[in-house]
């Protein structure tokens, strides 16, 4: 199915404004109808998706513009993808490591205030 850039804005959660951006650095290239108007199909929804997920979990928009280039590429680039996935996993499990122990402090902090409360009452 095709889509102008309004159904596309609707379907996506995405602004137009957002998608022209994205358009210009080249995180998505729609194909063009005779008119040159903008024109995105469901293969487009999908990759958009999967930004949104990348965004999503803090990748940087340099390296999200890397993948998106690697992808433009077609399937040769598949190992080099794959590579900025598992290191970008490596990120997010350092991070989820840190906000743990932010949580456990914390959580500590929370539990004297509770324990000195109680004693209080």
């Amino acid at each position: 199915m095709e889509y102008i850039i309004s159904e596309f804005s609707a379907i996506t959660g995405i602004s137009i404004y957002t998608l022209r951006y994205y358009e210009k650095e080249k995180l998505i290239i729609p194909n063009r109808k005779e008119n040159g108007r903008r024109c995105y199909s469901d293969s487009d929804i999908t990759w958009i998706q999967f930004i949104k997920r990348l965004k999503g979990t803090g990748m940087p928009i340099k390296e999200i513009q890397k993948y998106a280039e690697l992808r433009a590429k077609g399937d040769t680039t598949m190992v080099e993808r794959m590579e900025m996935l598992v290191q970008h996993r490596v990120v997010l499990k350092e991070e989820i490591v840190k906000l743990l122990e932010h949580l456990d402090n914390l959580d500590d902090k929370i539990n004297y205030y509770q324990t000195e409360i109680n004693k209080r009452t």
